[in-house]
C-alpha cells in the first residue's frame, strides 16, 4: 500500500459491560485519534454483546469492508471472555495454544500463579502474530487484517506503540478548528455552500454550550492542509459577512 491510498479501519468493541452503561467506552476516541494520525480513517466503530455468533458474523463483514479491524475487549481470563475463540471461527482457523504466549505469561507470573483460568489467555487462533503489552503481561494478537487488543483503556494504550510498524497508512489526517459565537441554522447554508466547492475537505459543525452561551465550533479535516487553509479563508469570509464572533476555547 502506498502513501495518498485512502486507508481505512473499523473499530469493533466487545463487551456487555459497555452496552449496559456499567463501562464507559474511552477506546475508541483513543484507537481513533491514534489511526487519524498515522493516516488511518475510521470508516465505523460498532459495540457488539458477548456473543460468539454476533462476534463471528460482525467480523467477516468488517474485515471485508475494511482494510483493518481493530476489535478490544474479551481477551482475558474469565468465562465471558470469547473474543479469541470467536476470531478462530471467523477465520476458519483451529483455536490453540500459542507457544510463544505461553512462555510470556509464565515467566510474566510467580511459580504456581499461571493457573488455568490464565492460561486461558495464551489460547489465540493458529498462527496467530502477538501483539506484546507492555503493562500486564498478556499479549493481544493480530490474524490476517484484524488486530485483537483488551479492552482495559490503559493496557490498550500502552500497545499501540508496538503496533505502528505493522499498520501502514496513508497521509496523517489533519484538522482545524473554528469556533463561532453563533447556532447551527445561522451558518447551515453559507457552510452546504463551502462544502460542495471543497470535496477535498470533510467539514464538521458541532453546537457547544460554554460560559453560558451557546456557539457552534467547524472542525475541518483533511490530508492537505492547503485545502484546509482555503475551505479555512472561505469561511471566514461568510463570518465576517455576517458579523459572527469567533471565540477562543
Amino acid at each position: 500500500m502506498t502513501k495518498n491510498t485512502k486507508v481505512n479501519a473499523a473499530i469493533l468493541i466487545i463487551g456487555n459491560e459497555i452496552l449496559s452503561g456499567r463501562t464507559q467506552d474511552t477506546n475508541t476516541s483513543t484507537l481513533a485519534n491514534w489511526l487519524n494520525s498515522i493516516g488511518v480513517k475510521v470508516n465505523e466503530v460498532r459495540v457488539i454483546p458477548d456473543i460468539e455468533k454476533k462476534i463471528i458474523e460482525t467480523l467477516k463483514v468488517l474485515k471485508k469492508e475494511n482494510n483493518y479491524v481493530f476489535t478490544t475487549g474479551g481477551i482475558g481470563p474469565t468465562h465471558d471472555d470469547i473474543t479469541a475463540e470467536s476470531v478462530s471461527k471467523a477465520f476458519g482457523a483451529k483455536y490453540e495454544i500459542h507457544k510463544e504466549a505461553y512462555k510470556i505469561l509464565e515467566t510474566y507470573y510467580k511459580p504456581g500463579e499461571f493457573n488455568e483460568g490464565r492460561q486461558k489467555m495464551v489460547w489465540m487462533p493458529e498462527n496467530a502474530e502477538l501483539i506484546l503489552n507492555p503493562t500486564s503481561g498478556a499479549p493481544g494478537f493480530s490474524v490476517e487484517n484484524v488486530f485483537c487488543l483488551p479492552g482495559v483503556p490503559s493496557i490498550l494504550k500502552s500497545m499501540l506503540g508496538g503496533l505502528k510498524n505493522r499498520i501502514v497508512g496513508g497521509e496523517p489526517i489533519l484538522s482545524h478548528t473554528i469556533s463561532l459565537r453563533t447556532v447551527e441554522s445561522e451558518i447551515a447554508n453559507s457552510l452546504t455552500k463551502v462544502q460542495d466547492q471543497n470535496e477535498d475537505v470533510e467539514i464538521g459543525s458541532y453546537p457547544f454550550f460554554h460560559a453560558g452561551k451557546l456557539g457552534v465550533s467547524i472542525v475541518l479535516r483533511s490530508e492537505n492542509q492547503s485545502k484546509i487553509n482555503s475551505c479555512n479563508s472561505q469561511i471566514l469570509e461568510f463570518v465576517k459577512q455576517k458579523k459572527i464572533e469567533i471565540v477562543d476555547r
